[in-house]
């Protein structure tokens, strides 16, 4: 009987810690929709009243739109070249034996260890000394850099344990690598690449820090948001955005979540490879 209550306490002290865990985190994102439907430019309460003005004013600002445009354009090619590098790449190690295989998951993982502010001089001097004009194309080539770990290790997590009898028993049964691959390697790394396209492009779409050193003309969402910030009057549509945004992801994580899940459950396409 004691110790049902030593475990009924220690379960009651996490949940109390993961609620007000999770409180601490989402309450005050919770605001943010809340105060962009508020009649008037200051985020206090009261509120002084309903209104939609801000999301019509929001709408009819071409450069906070084409910033929009930017880091989606850029979010979404760095999403699949980073997840197309790190599923190659975590393939190569899960797939054969390789000399030096921790040493090279290391250096692939040195990114991780740097300050981005550091990360982003020397990129801005590399691009400086090599005469390439700062863009979106830089700032995606700095993102890559940086998401590739992400997705390699995703991956490395997906693949890991891998059947090779599979692939081997399609081969024998006639089938060539491609066809092998889309077939047989690729449902099963399904949900892994999914996550990765999703962990990446959010990374990509959110990040500020080596954006701002390698952004040239053309700012992305982010760039945007922070020199906006200086202007009380502008704040009201930085909320609107933000509330947008806020929808967006929840629908991603949503998604997100139903992938893997799908993955997961019984008669999935892992389990619809074998059949075959």
């Amino acid at each position: 009987m004691k110790g049902h209550l030593v475990r009924g306490r220690r379960f009651d002290s996490l949940l109390l810690y993961a609620v007000v865990y999770l409180a601490f985190l989402y309450v005050p994102v919770l605001f943010l929709p809340l105060f962009s439907f508020n009649d008037s430019i200051y985020v206090a309460f009261p509120l002084k009243g309903f209104t939609v003005k801000w999301y019509e004013s929001m709408a009819a600002q071409g450069a906070l739109i084409d910033s929009l445009l930017n880091s989606l354009t850029v979010g979404v090619c760095v999403a699949v070249i980073s997840t197309v590098l790190g599923t190659l790449a975590a393939r190569a190690v899960t797939r054969y034996r390789l000399m030096g295989r921790g040493a090279i998951i290391g250096f692939v993982l040195v990114p991780f260890v740097i300050p981005g502010i550091i990360l982003g001089i020397s990129l801005l001097i590399l691009a400086t000394s090599l005469g390439v004009p700062l863009s979106l194309v830089t700032i995606g080539a700095g993102h890559v850099l940086i998401t590739l770990p992400f997705s390699m290790l995703v991956m490395i997590s997906r693949l890991e344990g891998f059947e090779k009898h599979l692939e081997e028993a399609s081969l024998d049964l006639g089938e060539n690598g491609w066809t092998t691959f889309w077939r047989v390697t690729f449902p099963l790394a399904y949900p892994g690449i999914v996550a990765s396209l999703l962990l990446t492009f959010t990374w990509s779409f959110d990040e500020f820090v080596i954006a701002f050193f390698l952004a040239g003309k053309d700012p992305t969402l982010p760039i945007y948001i922070w020199s906006q910030l200086r202007f009380p009057k502008k704040l009201p549509n930085v909320l609107a955005l933000g509330a947008c945004i806020l929808l967006a992801s929840g629908l991603l994580i949503v998604f997100a979540e139903w992938i893997r899940r799908r993955g997961l459950r019984p008669g999935s396409q892992a389990d619809a490879v074998v059949v075959r």
